[in-house]
């Protein structure tokens, strides 16, 4: 049985992207049952050079969605980063599930193949086949994001474990 690139992604980014919301939800629940306001853990960082927790979950659903569109060969959607809420970023979240559902596994049919280059004409432009593209730099980049989000959470009291990192089967 061959693994197309889209059950190798699709349905990744669908259900990580349902466990981030989940674990997203706990943490505005814990802040809000320990009496601090919420969106003080969107702006938390692991370190001073990282991105904070807002920051990380938008990226994450920027992977999610742009890695699911260049391998179907469609246009990658704008989606700006404004979220200031947790709400909002839930709401993000959605979205990004909603793109990335909606695309036709047929669209993925030679992406494997496909050339993907990123910031082409650029000094840091890369190019990829399809494969390579979600294997080796889509994959790792949401994982690292999603990750990150899990152990900013962590790190700052929310009552998650990997139960929760891993969503719901």
């Amino acid at each position: 049985m061959t693994l197309s690139l889209h059950d190798a992604s699709v349905p990744v980014f669908r259900h990580m992207l349902g466990a981030l919301d989940g674990v997203l939800a706990k943490g505005e629940a814990h802040a809000k049952a320990q009496g601090y306001d919420p969106e003080v853990l969107l702006h938390t960082r692991l370190f001073p050079d990282m991105f904070p927790l807002a920051r990380q979950v938008q990226i994450a659903c920027d992977f999610a969605k742009s890695v699911s569109a260049r391998l179907a060969d469609v246009e990658v959607p704008a989606i700006p980063d404004e979220e200031r809420t947790f709400a909002e970023l839930r709401q993000r979240i959605a979205k990004t599930l909603a793109f990335v559902e909606g695309l036709d596994a047929l669209l993925f049919e030679g992406a494997g193949e496909r050339e993907i280059v990123l910031r082409p004409g650029t000094p840091k432009e890369r190019r990829f086949d399809g494969r390579n593209y979600l294997l080796q730099y889509g994959l790792p980049q949401f994982f690292f994001h999603v990750t990150t989000a899990y152990a900013l959470l962590r790190h700052n009291g929310v009552p998650v474990g990997k139960l929760d990192y891993m969503g719901a089967r």
